[in-house]
């Protein structure tokens, strides 16, 4: 066996203080350089043992060496597409000015089968060095938090941000007030844990209406998706006082020109964000599930899929704003079709970013358990950065997701506000 000590190598104390403030500018540089269209850090792809699954891992930057993402499983997911979705959460974190990079992990696996459990909790003991170090990951497409927190529990993992968790000056301090804040009641009689990115979407809806000059009673939005994403933002649209006219499921489109009444509708959902249609009243007009897309409104939310407005349905789209709940939900030949006919595209790395953003403000001990300061610290960041997009959409016809790259680069080419990289690991997160 053989033995190599720095001293070997001849570096001084100096030497190596030098050598990490190199790194870290280095990091920032490479950050700045691929979190728009650079190549991501690291592709895993993994193979279930049990099923031939098969499930990815991209870690696109590393900030702090952590990168988070959410783990997403549905039937036909890809390395193309999780590859997409990490490279959109560097931008999150980035727009956001979070001092962590950008991952996902997705598999390709039905979650409604019932070995889907398994499958999920193979794929994390399998990924368990990134995430016990460096991915803190969270809930996403056909995976919920609390399904995602239950393996990890069983993993000795305790909970899915541990490898943030992990870093705090008080790590059971920290656990603490990650599980109060995500289980803190809301007067909606949800979770905060479980709307706040649907109130981030609503939030980044009101921002729109209010630089555009609408009224808010007179505006009207169409959803598709009305799982905790699109449930969360159509019901803080409805306490808004909005007209939510259209919401879709995988079951087709519920339309009622004068307003749907969302509260009803989300109690009839089951657990896969599916609405019985058995209990919809008569007046609510029951149509295919692209209708949704072609909906007259001043607002279309996707909320569901990657990829759902594509250069095949774009000439469709029939609202005045898209704005982009599911991650990728427009490819960039359908946004290109949908400027040109003056209709912009709020992107989602700013519209669903609130969840990403929520985390880790809890994380860092700047919000706390109480709702209400969540509400007005989101509320306050998202109607800023929307209010810049569209302004300068409405004054000089800069398409949003450009002033959004924009604040990226902004954002990367200094040290984030909470960013402690010369600091040792457990120096980083806050304890309190």
């Amino acid at each position: 066996m053989t033995t190599t000590t720095e001293r070997g190598f001849g570096r001084t104390p100096e030497h190596r203080e030098h050598d990490h403030r190199e790194n870290v500018a280095m990091q920032r540089r490479v950050d700045v350089a691929t979190v728009r269209s650079g190549e991501p850090l690291l592709h895993v792809t993994w193979t279930d043992p049990v099923t031939g699954a098969h499930g990815y891992l991209v870690v696109h930057t590393l900030v702090s060496d952590l990168a988070t993402g959410g783990t997403r499983m549905r039937a036909g997911c890809t390395m193309t597409e999780v590859e997409d979705l990490a490279r959109g959460m560097a931008a999150k974190t980035a727009v956001f000015d979070l001092p962590v990079g950008g991952a996902k992990g997705g598999i390709d696996f039905d979650p409604k089968d019932p070995r889907a459990v398994g499958v999920l909790e193979r794929f994390c003991q399998a990924m368990r060095p990134w995430l016990a170090a460096h991915w803190v990951t969270a809930e996403d497409l056909g995976v919920p938090q609390h399904l995602l927190d239950d393996v990890f529990a069983r993993l000795g993992l305790q909970q899915s941000y541990h490898a943030a968790i992990s870093r705090s000056k008080n790590p059971q301090s920290t656990l603490r007030r990650v599980r109060a804040a995500l289980n803190a009641p809301v007067p909606s009689g949800f979770l905060l844990g479980d709307v706040i990115g649907g109130y981030g979407v609503a939030q980044a809806c009101i921002g729109t209406v209010k630089a555009c000059g609408w009224a808010p009673a007179d505006t009207t939005v169409a959803i598709q998706g009305i799982g905790t994403m699109g449930g969360g933002a159509a019901w803080y649209l409805y306490e808004a006082g909005m007209r939510v006219t259209a919401v879709a499921d995988a079951l087709g489109t519920l339309y009622c020109p004068d307003g749907l009444d969302v509260p009803a509708l989300l109690e009839l959902r089951d657990g896969y964000g599916e609405i019985d249609r058995s209990r919809v009243p008569s007046h609510v007009q029951q149509l295919p599930s692209a209708a949704v897309i072609a909906t007259k409104a001043d607002i279309l939310v996707p909320a569901a899929i990657s990829y759902a407005i594509t250069t095949d349905n774009v000439d469709q789209v029939g609202a005045k704003v898209v704005i982009e709940a599911a991650n990728a939900a427009t490819t960039p030949g359908a946004e290109t079709a949908l400027t040109g006919r003056g209709i912009p595209v709020i992107p989602d790395f700013v519209a669903n970013a609130g969840a990403v953003a929520w985390a880790w403000w809890v994380l860092l001990g700047q919000v706390g358990t109480d709702p209400e300061d969540s509400f007005l610290r989101l509320r306050t960041d998202m109607l800023a950065k929307v209010g810049v997009l569209i302004g300068r959409w409405l004054l000089d016809g800069v398409a949003p997701r450009q002033t959004a790259w924009d604040l990226v680069a902004t954002n990367r080419s200094v040290p984030s506000s909470g960013d402690c990289s010369s600091a040792g690991p457990r120096d980083r997160l806050s304890g309190s």
